[in-house]
């Protein structure tokens, strides 16, 4: 849960995105100034200081999940305590998993892999295509019926790239309304293994056909296009399952068991890239993000920025668990534009509108194609991206399948439609540090989803020192900046 944070009622910054879900310790006179669900936000003259991000999203969901139907206890460190991980663990209570939350510590209570109770009602995924995608593959070989549903958002969201495979397999998996979106109403069946070759790459299309293949009759395997983000393949092999990867193919074999597990989650270098991104196109600034998951699945942000000109390190680099870690120092810098396309997409698509909007600081001109996955995600991003930015004054052409940023040309502020994407909702807040006059944003509150503390932190990163110097570890000696 968050910690209480005062707020002074001279400071509307944080109050508007609370309205919703955090109103409690709000004074009376700072809700009769409220017009609605946004935030203001004007220039900044730098960021400064050490920050640590939330724990991945993509690994929270996993432990969550995995941990439910393994054998014994999964201890989870560094947790998301955000709206979708907190789905997540809803869904799998409603199953009759026993999960505790205390202390920073989520301690899932597994029954193993056929262990799951059918549940008294339709399970409520909230805004989590994670959740949605991800359970059904686990859902469709129990032994009991259940419905899935979802907010406003999920229920727009294409699921055909689930019920297809997972039809194949033999599940039984509808789409409640017939348009290939949630409410799904999935029939416990029997399933056997495939070879299923999907048009998209899409970690959830392959981990729900993997998690399906746990309880196959026989091999299963997913080929994609490119490589998407492994985490399920990495931490299946962590609880006990038997998985292969070659090139773009992954195998798994059915499983008899699962083993509980201790799960350390790192900080998620999905919330990383605002402050990353902050830290190189404002003036004076100097920001180090700490225990930063850097999967090569997941890094190709840092090669963006390297391609960009960025002055970004990385320090204290871990490679000794399956998800390596490091320490991300950014500093201002003058940010060129590049081509972003190809392999690299998988491995940046949530940090794709942050980097087009960091684009808009760079010389030059910035392409960003390959990226039509970007059209179904919580919103339509590449529109909304296109929308938004033109309104601050960008120079942006929206493409089939991404965008076309002309650099260079100074940002002003706007009122800007996050459409209660909360990916848009954060790069706009860091747009407006470094655009002149106020910036608007509406449903600024949807930042709950991965980062409820988000708001606070850009605040405390405007108000902070640069420390004296930041000390390093790496396998050759130590050091530090200064």
């Amino acid at each position: 849960m968050r910690q209480h944070i005062p707020i002074p009622h001279d400071r509307l910054l944080y109050a508007d995105c609370y309205v919703k879900m955090h109103t409690s310790f709000l004074s009376d006179r700072i809700k009769r100034k409220l017009r609605g669900i946004y935030m203001k936000l004007h220039k900044a003259d730098h960021v400064r200081g050490e920050i640590t991000v939330p724990g991945d999203k993509s690994i929270s969901h996993r432990s969550v999940m995995f941990g439910s139907i393994a054998k014994g206890t999964t201890e989870i460190h560094n947790f998301l305590e955000g709206a979708d991980c907190l789905s997540t663990i809803g869904c799998f209570r409603r199953m009759g998993i026993d999960i505790e939350n205390k202390n920073g510590v989520v301690t899932v209570h597994g029954k193993g892999m056929h262990g799951l109770a059918a549940p008294a009602e339709t399970l409520d995924c909230g805004n989590s295509g994670t959740t949605t995608r991800l359970i059904s593959g686990i859902l469709a070989p129990q032994n009991f019926d259940v419905t899935l549903t979802g907010d406003e958002s999920i229920q727009k969201r294409p699921m055909k790239r689930i019920i297809e495979p997972l039809s194949m397999m033999g599940a039984d998996i509808k789409s409640v309304r017939g348009n290939d979106c949630a409410p799904l109403r999935i029939c416990g069946k029997p399933l056997a293994g495939i070879h299923y070759t999907s048009k998209v790459a899409s970690a959830q299309v392959k981990s729900s056909i993997l998690l399906a293949g746990l309880y196959a009759d026989g091999l299963t395997s997913i080929t994609e296009p490119q490589v998407s983000r492994n985490h399920t393949e990495l931490m299946l092999k962590f609880f006990g399952a038997e998985l292969e990867s070659k090139g773009t193919t992954v195998t798994i074999w059915p499983a008899t068991e699962l083993f509980g597990n201790r799960i350390d989650v790192p900080g998620d270098i999905s919330s990383s890239v605002y402050f990353v991104a902050a830290g190189l196109i404002l003036p004076n600034s100097e920001v180090l993000i700490k225990n930063v998951g850097i999967n090569p699945t997941r890094a190709g942000l840092i090669k963006v920025c390297e391609a960009m000109g960025a002055d970004l390190t990385l320090l204290n680099e871990d490679h000794e668990n399956a998800e390596p870690t490091a320490d991300l120092l950014v500093r201002t810098s003058s940010l060129r534009g590049c081509v972003i396309e190809g392999d690299i997409i998988p491995t940046l698509i949530d940090e794709l509108p942050t980097i087009a909007m960091m684009a808009c600081f760079a010389e030059g001109t910035t392409v960003i194609r390959d990226a039509a996955e970007l059209k179904v995600k919580e919103s339509n991003r590449i529109a909304i991206m296109v929308e938004n930015l033109r309104a601050m004054g960008a120079d942006v052409e929206e493409t089939e399948d991404g965008m076309i940023i002309h650099g260079g040309k100074p940002l002003h502020g706007a009122v800007v439609d996050s459409h209660k994407d909360h990916r848009i909702a954060m790069t706009f807040a860091v747009a407006a540090l470094a655009a002149d006059g106020e910036t608007e944003i509406i449903d600024a509150d949807c930042v709950d989803i991965s980062y409820p503390a988000f708001y606070e932190e850009l605040e405390n990163l405007q108000n902070s020192k640069r420390p004296e110097s930041i000390w390093y570890f790496s396998r050759d000696g130590f050091g530090f900046f200064l």
